[in-house]
């Protein structure tokens, strides 16, 4: 951020979110990747098409999603040029070809997989519409843990849950699984989701993360969020959408303006930046907008508006102690 304020860049990317295919072997009720035409789902990002967009944006970091990346042939290779770029890059995988792949890949402190745990059993199995994930999930998360891997977790959360069913789930990854950090996010309204019936609005999002949230719970938790974005979660305070902060690379190019919205493609990150109005996107501009609380869009700007304030900076310091400690 310091080198970005000296080339005086007012919009830059913290992280990419970077999808070399679309297939996965999942159907989940909450995503619309995989309604993309049989031939699209064919396809396979080349490995220096991968790269050379990461190496594009300048982003420091890359989250590699998909689909289930795991199904690229060239995934190993492509994580491995980018940490060899030093480009800390977290994999994002359902984990049920974790343990089949794993030895494809090197522990290294640039490297992260971040498996997709929504719920305890019963419930992740049923949101992922197949018995028996959540299960290979948590060997998989145990079997990287135990070669040195650092393994972090994303757990979407819908209107089906409670606070009780959150707690327990983080409780889980927490305390039994001793996962490295965890992500959290509010399920938002994706368009092309098979199920559009369980999707949080605003005021049941504050509510549902006031409640998990007590009781120390947030403070013990290892959570991969900046406390601003916490706050945000639970209705302490509202941010402005910053979708250009975490821009979206996938096999069509450039996606305008996030990876939730799709309001067409360019071929470079320097257009998309330039030639998006993301002054019409957010709460309040586009009604597509109305329900969203989620990372993608807030929480660049609670990391902005954290990095610009030494007391939010030294109150992050502070959390992530208090949370690796536990």
């Amino acid at each position: 951020m310091a080198e970005q304020k000296i080339r005086r860049r007012d919009k830059f990317p913290l992280i990419v979110e970077l999808e070399p295919l679309f297939a996965c072997n999942l159907k989940c009720e909450g995503c619309g990747k995989i309604q993309h035409p049989a031939g699209v789902l064919k396809q396979r990002m080349p490995v220096a098409q991968a790269v050379g967009a990461v190496m594009e944006s300048g982003a420091p970091m890359v989250s590699i999603a998909g689909g289930e990346p795991l199904m690229h042939p060239q995934i190993d290779e492509i994580v491995r040029q980018l940490v060899a770029k030093r480009k800390y890059v977290f994999l994002c995988t359902n984990a049920m070809l974790l343990r089949k792949k794993m030895d494809t890949f090197t522990p290294s402190p640039y490297f992260a997989f971040a498996v997709h745990i929504d719920g305890l059993r019963e419930r992740h199995d049923e949101s992922v519409a197949k018995e028996g994930v959540f299960d290979e999930a948590v060997e998989a998360i145990k079997e990287a843990k135990r070669r040195g891997f650092r393994v972090t977790t994303n757990s979407t959360f819908f209107n089906t849950d409670t606070p009780q069913t959150i707690i327990e789930v983080l409780n889980f990854l927490n305390d039994d699984l001793q996962v490295d950090e965890m992500m959290i996010s509010p399920a938002y309204a994706y368009e092309k989701a098979p199920d559009q019936e369980h999707f949080l609005g605003v005021e049941q999002t504050r509510e549902l993360f006031k409640k998990a949230f007590s009781g120390g719970n947030r403070r013990r938790w290892r959570l991969n969020h900046s406390p601003l974005f916490l706050d945000f979660l639970e209705g302490k305070v509202d941010f402005p959408c910053t979708a250009w902060a975490i821009p979206n690379y996938s096999l069509f190019g450039w996606q305008r303006p996030c990876y939730l919205m799709s309001d067409g493609y360019v071929p470079t990150y320097r257009e998309l930046v330039e030639d998006t109005d993301w002054d019409k996107y957010g709460r309040g501009k586009d009604p597509r907008c109305a329900n969203c609380m989620a990372h993608c869009g807030y929480e660049p700007t609670a990391v902005l508006a954290t990095m610009g304030s030494l007391k939010e900076s030294l109150r992050a310091m502070r959390e992530t102690v208090s949370g690796n400690r536990e």
